[in-house]
């Protein structure tokens, strides 16, 4: 599963739109959140994130 960090995360959606299974969402606080469950691990938001904001 990829690591956010919520801090550095500007809530943009890039990754959001990026993952090809749906696993990333934008939390009510306006940061990216990741549901462990459906993530493949495959880092495709990893490459999308503008501010390095995802780590895998």
């Amino acid at each position: 599963m990829v690591i956010i960090d919520k801090d550095a995360c500007i809530g943009c959606g890039a990754c959001v739109g990026g993952c090809p299974v749906g696993a990333l969402s934008l939390s009510d606080e306006g940061y990216s959140v990741c549901d462990g469950d459906t993530c493949i691990d495959c880092g495709s938001c990893v490459g999308t994130c503008p501010v390095s904001a995802i780590t895998q």
